[in-house]
């Protein structure tokens, strides 16, 4: 399964890209979109938009994965970064692609195996998990955690569907 994570911003828009061979994870890419701060917000979310649709098309992800909004320092910043996310989520599912969130911890957690790690302990256990030659730009290496917890979420989540049917078909 190939799968993109993404760290939504209006500023920098982390993505990420692997690829989940039984329980090897192999990192495809991954970078950032960043935009100018002096531009309308309209056209920094277009920006952010049509890379994120490139970036789709290149790599032909299975499935997206988006962080979540944590709460913000000020309203006027939680509500750019919900428009950031809004449009990450417009980009995958305009694709035809399953979109899944996860929250911050939920994140930190698949990654780290503690959800309130730093953002330091995120990167250095993203460059470990991927086998990366050196420690990602920092919106790049959430996007890359939010695809990692994606895969092991996805594979729990196959587990436990194909557990519930053999109980089910033992039971009748």
């Amino acid at each position: 399964m190939r799968i993109l994570g993404i760290d939504p911003g209006s500023k920098a828009t982390g993505y990420g890209f692997i690829e989940q061979q039984g329980n090897r994870l192999i990192h495809l890419d991954n970078g950032a979109i960043f935009t100018q701060s002096q531009d309308p917000l309209a056209v920094r979310l277009q920006r952010i938009y049509k890379e994120l649709c490139i970036l789709i098309g290149k790599y032909q992800p299975e499935a997206v994965a988006v962080e979540q909004v944590f709460m913000a320092r000020n309203p006027a910043s939680a509500l750019k970064l919900g428009h950031a996310r809004g449009i990450a989520l417009l980009a995958g599912i305009n694709a035809d692609l399953p979109v899944a969130e996860y929250s911050a911890l939920q994140v930190k957690s698949a990654v780290v195996g503690y959800g309130r790690a730093g953002k330091n302990q995120v990167q250095q256990m993203t460059k470990m998990l991927l086998n990366l030659p050196e420690i990602a730009q920092e919106d790049a290496a959430d996007a890359l955690a939010v695809a990692i917890c994606h895969a092991h979420s996805h594979h729990l989540s196959q587990q436990v569907t194909q557990t519930m049917k053999k109980n089910r078909k033992l039971s009748t």
